[in-house]
Parts: C-alpha cells; sequence; structure tokens
C-alpha cells in the first residue's frame, strides 16, 4: 500500500538477484493474465522443490511446471473444477458439518458464559481439514472428536511448523543451514505432511486392491475422487503422493481463515446478518439442511464471501512469469522470464474499483443492488482465486464448503463478538490471518417456525394465534421465545 500510494501502480524492486514487477492496479493485472500462454507459473517454488528433490519425491501441482504441470493439473481438474463436479460433494460436507456444530454445541456448553468460543479460526481450521480429507482421500481423519489422532495432530502442527520455518530457510544463506535449526525444522515439517498423505493414500490403494478381489471395480465410496484418480489411471501412486498433500494443504486456509473474517464482520454489521438470516430461512427453514441447488436462492450469502475475500485475500501477492514470451504492461516491453507480483491486497482496495474500499459492504456484489451502494468497478479487482488455467483447482470445493457452512451456522445462531476480540489488523504469514485470536458468540436463534416474513416470528413478539403452536406441526411454545441478544 506504501509502495503504490510512493511510486504509482507499477514499480520494481529486486530479491536477492531476482527482479520483481510489482503491479497494484486491477488493470495492471488482467494484461499480464490475459497474455498467459499455455503453462504459466506462479514462481519457481525452490524452497518446495528442494525437498521434494532430497526425499525423492513426485511434483505436485504447485511445484510442477510446463508441460508436466499441464498433463498433472488435467487430471487432477476432474470431478473437482467444474460446479457440477463440486454438487457430488454436498452430502460429505454436510456430513462433517453436522458433526461440527456437535462439537461447537459442546464447546460453547463448556464456556462459562455458555456461547463462547474464544478461538473460532482453529475451530474452522480443524473442520477444514477434516472436510478437505474427506473429500480427497473418501477417510475421515478424526479433527472433530472429542480426542483428536496422534497422526493428525501431528499434521496439523507440521503444517504451521513448515510455513514458519520456510521463512528463514528462504532468507537466510545456505551455509546456515547446518548452524541454525531453521533448516531441519523446515524439511521435518513437510516430512510428517507426505507422510499423514502416504498413509492415507496406501490405506486407499488397499481398499481399492480389495475391491478389485471382490469382484466390484466400480464401487466408489462418498466423493470418489481419490478412487477415480487411481483406478482410472489418470495418476500413479507414485504422482498422487506427490499431488494430493498439497491439495491438502492448500485446502485448509483459504476456508478457516474466510469464514472467520466472515463471521468477524457479521457480528460488526448485525442489520447484515439479520438480512443474511432472512434470506437464508426463507430458503433453508430451520432444521433443514441446504442442499446445492439452494445456494442458488442466496445471493446474500454469495456476497458476503465475496467481500470477505475482498477485503481478505487469502494469499494477499501472488506472481507470474511467462517464458514464452515477451509481454507489453502499461506499455512497456518485459522480456521472457520477467516475474510479476500481483499484488492482490492492495488491488482489491483501490477506490476506483471498490468506492469506500475498507468497508464491509455485500450488497456492492449484488445485482440488484441499493442506488447508493456502486456495484464491482472492474472484473479483476478481486480475484482470490486466480484466473486462466492455473487458477485455484479447488475454488468450486471451497466455495461449497463455506456456503453450506454459513447457512448451517446463521440459521442457527446470532454470531455476536465477544468483548475481548475488538478491533482486527491483519497479519501476512504466508497466508493472511488476524493478528489475535478471534472470539466470538453464537447466540442460538429460538425462532423455528421457518422464515420470518413466513410466520411473523419477530423479535421480542409472539404472534397470538401461535402462542400454542396451532397449524405449525411440532412447534413448542418455548420455540417462538425472542432470541437472547447480547448484553
Amino acid at each position: 500500500m506504501q509502495s503504490k500510494a510512493k511510486y504509482g501502480p507499477m514499480w520494481i524492486n529486486y530479491l536477492g538477484p531476482q527482479l520483481h514487477v510489482n503491479l497494484a492496479s486491477a488493470p495492471l493485472v488482467e494484461q499480464v493474465m490475459r497474455q498467459e500462454g499455455k503453462y504459466p507459473i506462479r514462481n519457481d517454488m525452490a524452497l518446495w522443490k528442494e525437498h521434494r528433490d532430497q526425499k525423492g519425491l513426485s511434483y505436485g501441482p504447485f511445484t510442477s511446471h510446463g508441460h508436466q504441470w499441464y498433463q498433472l493439473r488435467q487430471a487432477l481438474n476432474q470431478r473437482m473444477l467444474k460446479p457440477a463436479d463440486a454438487a457430488l460433494y454436498t452430502d460429505a460436507l454436510n456430513q462433517v458439518i453436522d458433526d461440527l456444530l456437535v462439537q461447537m454445541e459442546q464447546k460453547l456448553a463448556e464456556s462459562e458464559s455458555g456461547d463462547h468460543i474464544p478461538d473460532v479460526a482453529h475451530v474452522f481450521y480443524h473442520f477444514a481439514l477434516e472436510a478437505i480429507c474427506y473429500i480427497l482421500f473418501e477417510k475421515r481423519v478424526g479433527c472433530l472428536e472429542p480426542t483428536i489422532p496422534e497422526d493428525t495432530t501431528a499434521f496439523v502442527n507440521s503444517v504451521g511448523l513448515m510455513f514458519q520455518n520456510s521463512l528463514y530457510a528462504t532468507f537466510l544463506p545456505k551455509w546456515t543451514r547446518s548452524l541454525l535449526p531453521f533448516w531441519d525444522r523446515y524439511i521435518d515439517g513437510w516430512n510428517t505432511i507426505f507422510s499423514f498423505g502416504k498413509k492415507l493414500i496406501d490405506q486407499k490403494l488397499k481398499e481399492v486392491e480389495a475391491q478389485l478381489q471382490a469382484g466390484k471395480p466400480d464401487e466408489i465410496q462418498v466423493s470418489g475422487y481419490l478412487h477415480f484418480l487411481l483406478t482410472s489411471g489418470q495418476l500413479s501412486p507414485r504422482e498422487a503422493l506427490g499431488s494430493l498433500p498439497e491439495l491438502l494443504m492448500a485446502g485448509v486456509d483459504t476456508t478457516s481463515n474466510t469464514l472467520t473474517w466472515a463471521l468477524y464482520h457479521l457480528s460488526k454489521h448485525p442489520e447484515i446478518q439479520e438480512a443474511l438470516y432472512k434470506e437464508v430461512v426463507d430458503v433453508v427453514p430451520a432444521g433443514q439442511v441446504p442442499r446445492y441447488k439452494d445456494l442458488a436462492c442466496l445471493p446474500l450469502l454469495k456476497a458476503v464471501i465475496k467481500e470477505t475475500l475482498r477485503l481478505y485475500p487469502v494469499v494477499h501477492t501472488n506472481s507470474r512469469v511467462i517464458e514464452d514470451k515477451e509481454v507489453e504492461v502499461g506499455g512497456f516491453l518485459f522480456p521472457k522470464n520477467t516475474q510479476f507480483v500481483l499484488c492482490h491486497y492492495v488491488v482489491s482496495r483501490d477506490p476506483s474499483v471498490f468506492p469506500e474500499p475498507d468497508s464491509f459492504q455485500p450488497h456492492r456484489w449484488l445485482r440488484k443492488s441499493q442506488a447508493d451502494v456502486p456495484g464491482v468497478q472492474h472484473p479483476f479487482g478481486s480475484v482470490p482465486f486466480g484466473y486462466g488455467v492455473r487458477a485455484c483447482l479447488g475454488r468450486r470445493i471451497a466455495e461449497l464448503e463455506m456456503h453450506l457452512l454459513l447457512t448451517r451456522l446463521i440459521q442457527k445462531y446470532e454470531v455476536v463478538l465477544a468483548p475481548e476480540t475488538g478491533e482486527l489488523k491483519t497479519v501476512a504469514r504466508i497466508v493472511l490471518v488476524p493478528h489475535r485470536k478471534v472470539g466470538l458468540r453464537f447466540l442460538e436463534r429460538q425462532c423455528r417456525a421457518g422464515a420470518l416474513t413466513s410466520w411473523g416470528c419477530f423479535r421480542g413478539s409472539v404472534p397470538a394465534q401461535l402462542g400454542q403452536g396451532e397449524g405449525v406441526p411440532g412447534l413448542r411454545l418455548k420455540d417462538l421465545s425472542a432470541p437472547r441478544t447480547a448484553p
């Protein structure tokens, strides 16, 4: 933000010998992305590759490049990239959400006030890991159990260990590796991550072999993603081991952090939360589980996620290297292999694209918005999942996961900011995270009669004709009591 204010929307800097061309406006980002070739590169991921080479592992979708990346990506795209593919995972995700809600009820009951969770990001991280493991490996790993298995806990810790120490491993010279602990910790983190993935893949291979021996080659469990990749010959076991741990890591921070930021802002804007609640219960009455087709009728819900990702793009900067041709950007001609840094955080807070850019205004994403809420001024103003052939592989799954869970949470709870949370700031730790733990209060909604507009269940008022629950099967008087509000 400071560099753009000082130099304008394009400037260069050096990281060691590497020249970086920083782009901080939507039109400049668009120019680079629209000139991508068949094999665009984010960056060389040298540090990740060094671990793969050291351990003799295959490269995955983040570490491979060129034709090898293209073939791998074509295989992984199947049963993942299209909206119709995402729909296949709705039931699996709703099962995981069921377990999360049970866990949350227990945590709330155990809190001193009976409605408080002091670190929602931690809760959502375990949910997201459970969900992505269920989708990728067709296996539950116990993240939402009262006692989490040791290998699952080790995996969670290893991801943090790898990311924390990768910063030191990146900037410290190689001769320090034998003297300082950071490199060994970085490698140990990756080893645990791959060990966790290998265990799940080995289990799936045994299941596939047993199905073949039993004469059931077409049997598919839950999502069928890994089953499909292995049995169809799309990936070898070695390629699966190189790819799925990378997808596993990428599928956790996106949803856990975005959901945390979304609930933080909804708690600060009760009028938006109330509008969202009305939209949700009109489509999915309390007690019902949302289906995939229901999400098409929840535009404000989707707008809340879009606005959250605009304010807090999980990957706040990304990069592109175009190997095969010169590129003209902003009137300048750049040679092959120039590294462009796409400053997504800066671009998505550009007041020329998003008026009042620091404010939380989901309505700006609605086509039929209020006249006083300007819409989005440029399609590349916020591209949190990337663009083109190198766009996020798991976008549809991440969106489905967030939409389903946010629907269930708003349907069940009024979310209120806990006093200790205060105003949050962003911190860049590879991904964009809050600078402190986010504590929230979840006040269980007592209205269980369906949509507000349908039954007239408003705050503080109980319609006389519904006093005994007449005409509403199974409705009890206490179900119509006014929801609790924060003191």
